[in-house]
């Protein structure tokens, strides 16, 4: 990870607005985590880094910039503030010492977006073969899957807004996609608004 005082994120807070806004995160900071997730030890370190429970398979939990994804049958992705990537990695080598893991900081190969507004679902409903719908895709639920031709992780957020993450060597390419699909004017209306416009 680069000095935090000179990274950058990948579009320096782009944005978007159409029926939906679309708005880059900026930087924060993401580790893959690879081992047994049935291991107390894996967990603890897990939720303790990420400040939550740890998730159920294609679970999410989060509470602002802190989260514990499940993506794999062994593989978690810890997301929390960017200053905080090499403790954490410090902690993790320190707990899990004598045990078979992968810890990788990906904070910089990632970049992520927030899909706002009542319409958002239908954002992403026209980018991935996911199915949207609110019985579908809840609170607390992450998918990995493609948006367009590249393939991106998203969840609903605390706020109730979708967030996107995907590799930075695409950030323009899903930026792009989420703000096209968000125009004014393409809504289908496919799901009722779920929240107000902001």
């Amino acid at each position: 990870m680069s000095d935090a005082s000179q990274a950058r994120s990948a579009l320096e807070g782009a944005s978007a607005r159409g029926f939906a806004r679309v708005e880059e995160i900026g930087l924060r900071g993401a580790i893959v985590l690879r081992g047994d997730l049935s291991s107390s030890a894996v967990k603890n370190v897990a939720t303790g880094i990420g400040g939550v429970d740890m998730p159920g398979e294609l679970g999410i939990n989060l509470v602002e910039e802190r989260a514990v994804a499940w993506m794999s049958p062994d593989e978690l992705l810890l997301m929390m503030p960017y200053g905080e990537v090499e403790t954490a990695l410090v902690q993790i080598s320190k707990t899990l010492k004598k045990k078979h893991y992968l810890a990788e900081n990906v904070s910089d190969a990632r970049a992520g977006f927030i899909v706002s507004g009542p319409q958002a679902r239908e954002v992403l409903a026209k980018l991935t073969p996911v199915d949207m719908s609110p019985d579908a895709f809840a609170k607390g639920t992450v998918r990995r899957s493609k948006l367009g031709q590249v393939p991106a992780a998203f969840w609903i957020n605390d706020e109730g807004d979708i967030e996107v993450i995907c590799f930075r060597s695409v950030a323009q390419y899903v930026f792009d996609l989420l703000a096209n699909a968000a125009k004014t004017g393409s809504e289908v209306g496919c799901f009722a608004p779920s929240k107000s416009p902001e």
